[in-house]
Formats: C-alpha cells, sequence, structure tokens
C-alpha cells in the first residue's frame, strides 16, 4: 500500500484529492494538511511514502515544505497551476520526484504516483522546455545586493555590509533594474523570486 499526505489549502481540492486516491486499490491518503507546516509535522508523524503539495500555501509554501522534508524518506510530488520555470527549478533543486499540473487528467496523478514509487521522476512537459531558457542575467555581487534590499537593509546598510560606497550599490540596483526590466525594487524582488533565482 502507497501511503500518501496531500498538502492542500482549497478544502475542496483536497478533499476530492483525496477521495480520488483512495479509490485506488494500491494507495490510501493517511494524512491532509492546509499548509506546508502541517505538511512536514504530518511527514515526521505518518512517515508517509509520497507527500502531494501545492506551491503556494499559508505558513510555509509546497517549496519551502520540500527544502525541509528532504531530510524524510519521503517522495515529494508537488502538484500546481504554475507552470513557472523559477517554481520548477527550485523544485528540482529540493530534490521533488514529481512537478505535476492541476489540469492534468486524474489517472495521470495515480500513474505518476506508481512510476515515482518505481524510482521515476516525473515532470511536466511544459516545464522541460523553459527549464533551460531562462538563466539569471544578474551577476553574483547584484544578485548579493538584491538579497539584501529584500532582506528590507536601504542603500547605506548595504554600502557598510558589503564595503561599498553608497553610489557603488545605487549603480548595481539600477543595473539590476535594467536587466530585470522592471521599474522598482519591489518588483524587482517578485520577479526574482517568481524565477527561482534567490538562493
Amino acid at each position: 500500500m502507497i501511503r500518501i499526505v496531500i498538502a492542500e489549502d482549497q478544502r475542496m481540492l483536497l478533499g476530492a484529492l483525496g477521495s480520488l486516491l483512495n479509490l485506488e486499490d494500491d494507495m490510501e491518503v493517511v494524512g491532509k494538511a492546509s499548509d506546508g507546516e502541517q505538511a512536514i509535522s504530518l511527514v515526521n508523524q505518518l512517515q508517509p511514502d509520497i507527500c502531494i503539495m501545492d506551491i503556494e500555501m499559508p505558513n510555509k509554501t509546497g517549496l519551502e515544505a520540500a527544502e525541509e522534508l528532504k531530510k524524510f524518506d519521503c517522495k515529494v510530488i508537488i502538484l500546481t497551476t504554475f507552470a513557472r520555470s523559477g517554481y520548477f527549478q527550485r523544485a528540482l533543486k529540493a530534490g521533488v520526484k514529481g512537478y505535476l499540473l492541476k489540469d492534468s487528467p486524474s489517472e495521470e496523478l495515480a500513474s505518476s504516483i506508481r512510476s515515482i514509487m518505481n524510482g521515476k521522476r516525473i515532470y511536466a512537459p511544459e516545464l522541460m522546455d523553459d527549464v533551460y531558457s531562462e538563466e539569471n542575467p544578474l551577476t553574483e555581487r547584484e544578485i548579493e545586493v538584491l538579497n539584501l534590499v529584500a532582506d528590507g537593509k536601504n542603500t547605506k546598510e548595504i554600502a557598510d555590509e558589503l564595503s561599498l560606497k553608497t553610489g557603488t550599490v545605487r549603480n548595481y540596483i539600477s543595473m539590476i533594474l535594467d536587466k530585470l526590466e522592471v521599474k522598482n525594487r519591489i518588483e524587482a524582488i517578485k520577479q526574482s523570486k517568481e524565477k527561482g533565482w534567490f538562493k
């Protein structure tokens, strides 16, 4: 019997997924979570074979939870509406065994679970095309500056931390905005997060 934990913040979908998988002869849904935090504690407590997770959930996203679940002997499958290459790259780094889209047919989920239990990895074909196309255009130093901006530091604090002049930091920030083709720091942070470019 393949023991499964599902983490999904939309209750109706959580119930429907649970019912669907319980109809399979070789699967049993042993736990349901509505956010990433709960998913981690359920996996810890129930030791399932598989954890199916949405990405955008409260308290901890599916990707943050997947990164923490690396230390458990539990295979993580991301099931999401987001075919974003940044999310996918981050999921790959977290060692997820499957990345499926919610608009796939339901029987595909069950067969993917079986394949993953047999040691295969299953990724939505839409993502495989994107994954090699988007490289991060920022240099190491620019990434460092943007990370400090994301931590809420102002230009002077960043300059102090990196032993740079404030003018140099301003130049870095305007280079970042140009390269990412965004208007302000907030958009730069949002885009880098979506594309999975933050460390």
